[in-house]
């Protein structure tokens, strides 16, 4: 695992500079120890920070091909790079190095922008080709790895991993890019192909773009897409036979590394199932890594134990401090971008500790979305059967009132208890679920944003990210639920939060639940396949209850969380006080003080529970003090 950063002249044959390209790659020396390389020539500057696990002597870049007219730097790893070299030294290329980084150059030789098809893995990556004067980006499938692009006003592109590797550049211009705003404080994260400035962007998972020296920015091509919607399968046993074999050979195609790997076991299903499958992928006991909590409310360290002890784990376990709140202001140097997932403070603690003992681990990541295991899909599909019964038009004069002037907490039966839920049945089912998936609603972030942020919207609201990926998504309702998750709250919460948090520690995390050949087979299960009589993974637990336990299959999810709202009344309180003195947040952060004043004195006085939007809040405080120093 590695960064990469670029620059490439749409204008001419310009040599970048050396110092300025070698800052931009110094700005990430943390997601590559291991080593550093520059590669400067007319119309391009490639830089690449090394966190050696496959050919450690030999796999150092950028990496070339035989006559050295096409160049690499890449983040990740291809796990079928054993197959691809075979089949390219069969049509007569030669290989240097055992990396599997050098089936890019030649695949690049040999099949151009079709390459990407052929890789299985976790990728980002640029190829320069000097002969076409081209560069070409590309990022893996479900956005496992990160890459972000600038066009600056001197006709240079820049791209990064990070964005702090574009924000290096001095020419680079720090304007906050307002829809990033609105997103995250109803999303918590800040959704591709949006950044927080308004000059940069992600490219999207599953894109690549090709770019012509003296041409214009084309936009970025979809590649591929998710396969998602649900087909016939005649047998539910065969089904979860094949499942099994099929979870087998992912995690196994993981574990290729020249270096000792570990798991990440928080207790619950699908990291337990990893480890699991990696302990009888190898003689030798796996390192299984788990973080616990002294308030058991928060606490699965009794569940990863028992996994510990039935499969052999070298089980090791450190204790979450609840005073290390120091790292927040360093978890928001290292996003660059306001995150609000609270789990992101014992996602980093865990990293922190898995690194010192080996380089790559293993999570589960990813298991929830393919195989629907969130309790939300569970009540969003409630919603959905009263919509399919009832036009939207009747339900806004039914609900519409309702969701406007219910109070919580009343009596009635569940689906009917939540505010949220009447809002959500006055809506069609794309803004249904982007309300349930919101941190903070619609109405709150009117009343929080300063005239001034309203203005620069124009009318903009974040829903418009789900609404845009509406035509793509399919018709059956659980699946439409799954490509909006894959697509938004994956890719831009979940495995942004890893990666950072990973990479801060220089450690590798691979995430075999989201093979793309395992994730199209899944998604395509029948949907009582997934969620069954309310139970989510359905088919998952029952295919795992012979290297599980019912028992630990069976019990309620708790996820990989930590007790904010206890945080921010006690140890927090102080530094929520001090946020409506702070200008940045006026200016340039846009929020209207006075009113964020009265949400911190409701909430510390116990009147309402605002704990994820001062949450998101507080983020973005400490986001705005690195990116306007």
């Amino acid at each position: 695992m590695c960064g990469i950063v670029g620059l490439f002249d749409l204008t001419g044959m310009r040599i970048p500079e050396r110092d300025l390209l070698a800052g931009m790659n110094q700005s990430q020396r943390h997601r590559g120890p291991d080593g550093e390389g520059l590669h400067l020539a007319p119309g391009v500057g490639l830089g690449h920070r090394r966190l050696s696990i496959i050919d450690l002597e030999g796999g150092g870049q950028p990496l070339f091909n035989e006559d050295g007219q096409i160049a690499v730097v890449f983040n990740g790893e291809i796990y079928n790079f054993q197959t691809l070299t075979d089949e390219l030294i069969a049509l007569g290329h030669r290989f240097a190095t055992r990396s599997d980084t050098e089936v890019l150059v030649h695949g690049w030789e040999a099949w151009g922008p079709g390459l990407t098809d052929r890789l299985r893995g976790m990728f980002a990556f640029a190829i320069h080709d000097r002969k076409k004067s081209t560069l070409f980006l590309a990022r893996d499938r479900l956005g496992i790895k990160p890459l972000h692009w600038a066009l600056l006003k001197d006709g240079w592109l820049a791209f990064a991993s990070e964005l702090k590797g574009i924000t290096a550049h001095p020419r680079f211009e720090r304007i906050l890019e307002p829809r990033a705003i609105e997103c995250f404080f109803a999303l918590g994260y800040v959704p591709d192909p949006l950044t927080l400035f308004a000059g940069a962007h992600k490219l999207p998972p599953g894109h690549q773009m090709e770019l012509t020296t003296g041409q214009s920015i084309p936009p970025p091509q979809r590649y591929w897409d998710l396969a998602i919607e649900p087909r016939p399968h005649p047998d539910r046993a065969a089904a979860r036979e094949e499942l099994m074999v099929r979870l087998r050979e992912a995690v196994h195609s993981h574990m290729i590394a020249d270096v000792e790997l570990a798991a990440f076991l928080s207790g619950g299903v699908d990291s337990s199932a990893v480890a699991a499958l990696m302990a009888q992928a190898q003689s030798a006991p796996v390192t299984a890594c788990t973080v616990s909590f002294a308030d058991p409310a928060f606490d699965e360290t009794r569940w990863a134990a028992e996994v510990a002890r039935k499969h052999g784990l070298r089980h090791e376990v450190e204790q979450a401090d609840p005073t290390h709140f120091h790292l927040l202001d360093r978890l928001a140097w290292h996003h660059d971008e306001p995150f609000a997932d609270h789990s992101s403070l014992p996602t980093w603690m865990v990293c922190d500790m898995a690194r010192k003992r080996v380089k790559v681990v293993l999570s589960g990541d990813g298991g929830d979305e393919a195989m629907a295991g969130y309790d939300r899909y569970r009540r969003v599909m409630v919603e959905e059967r009263v919509k399919a019964v009832l036009p939207l038009n009747l339900r806004r004069m039914l609900f519409g009132p309702l969701g406007r002037f219910y109070p919580k907490g009343d009596r009635l039966p569940r689906m009917f208890r939540a505010k949220s839920t009447f809002q959500s049945l006055a809506t069609d089912s794309i803004d249904g679920y982007f309300q349930a998936v919101s941190i903070m609603p619609a109405a709150l972030r009117q009343r929080l944003f300063s005239p001034a942020l309203h203005a620069s919207l124009q009318g903009y609201q974040g829903r418009e990210v789900f609404r845009q990926l509406a035509p793509f998504a399919p018709e059956h309702p659980l699946a439409r639920l799954q490509y909006l998750d894959f697509k938004t709250f994956l890719a831009g919460r979940v495995l942004t939060k890893v990666d950072r948090a990973s990479m801060a520690h220089g450690l590798e995390v691979r995430v075999p639940l989201l093979d793309h050949e395992l994730v199209t087979w899944m998604l395509q299960l029948p949907a009582e396949f997934k969620l069954h009589r309310g139970v989510g993974k359905s088919l998952l637990k029952e295919g795992l209850t012979g290297l599980l336990g019912k028992e630990l299959l069976n019990r309620p999810k708790m996820g990989f969380i930590a007790p904010i709202a206890q945080w921010l009344r006690h140890p927090l309180a102080p530094r929520l006080q001090q946020l409506t003195t702070e200008p940045r947040l006026a200016t340039p952060g846009g929020l209207n003080l006075e009113f964020l004043g009265w949400m911190i004195d409701e909430h510390l006085q116990g009147r309402r529970e605002f704990s994820q939007p001062l949450w998101a809040v507080m983020q973005f405080d400490a986001c705005l003090r690195h990116a306007f120093p």
